[in-house]
């Protein structure tokens, strides 16, 4: 006989209802301190995942067909032209803001959608190279903005200046650092076509 059909979902218990065991415990569990980068940021240190990452967990828990990324919008919010390096070459900035949507699809469950916005900033003597990385950053901002929203392994458990969700560092607990999540990625990640994020 076939099995019993599947009970409706209490709103409270829609988490369980849409994902595995597996994906739950992937989600909810603290995030590896060996997965988080940090750069400096003004006078503080920022935490960070890098857009590969977010992407590679995302494969992970979620499969490779079972989540999408799509580009909602994005704007040119600058250009100017500015003096680079040390030497003080003549170049351009630009700033890029983006919203991106994610959409997880769960087997035999509607799509589960969340959205995020995020800021990029190309800096290049060359307009159109100042124009790419500053989308490139924003798109990926954008992205990591959304999934942060599905738990600690995207980088939720930085939101918290404590990082009492982040696992692992030297004598397995290092001294929390200020943390202003989910920034985008120093340099663009080489060779994730057709994502191609910053």
């Amino acid at each position: 006989p076939p099995p019993p059909p599947h009970p409706p979902c209490h709103p409270r218990a829609a988490m369980s209802c849409t994902f595995s065991p597996e994906q739950i415990a992937s989600l909810s569990a603290p995030l590896d301190r060996a997965n988080v980068r940090q750069r400096r940021q003004g006078r503080s240190q920022v935490s960070y995942l890098e857009g590969w990452q977010v992407i590679a967990e995302a494969n992970r828990i979620f499969g490779f067909d079972g989540w999408q990324r799509q580009t909602v919008q994005t704007r040119c919010v600058h250009q100017g032209e500015r003096l680079i390096g040390e030497d003080q070459r003549p170049g351009w900035g630009v700033t890029y803001t983006a919203r991106v949507r994610i959409s997880v699809s769960p087997p035999g469950e509607p799509p589960l959608i969340r959205e995020g916005c995020g800021a990029g900033h190309g800096i290049d003597t060359d307009l159109g190279q100042a124009h790419e990385s500053a989308l490139k950053e924003a798109e990926t901002d954008a992205m990591k903005r959304a999934l942060m929203t599905f738990g600690n392994a995207f980088g939720l458990a930085l939101y918290d200046k404590q990082q009492r969700g982040v696992t692992g560092g030297a004598g397995g607990g290092a001294t929390p650092l200020r943390v202003v999540p989910p920034a985008a990625d120093p340099q663009p990640d080489p060779g994730l076509a057709p994502l191609d994020p910053a």
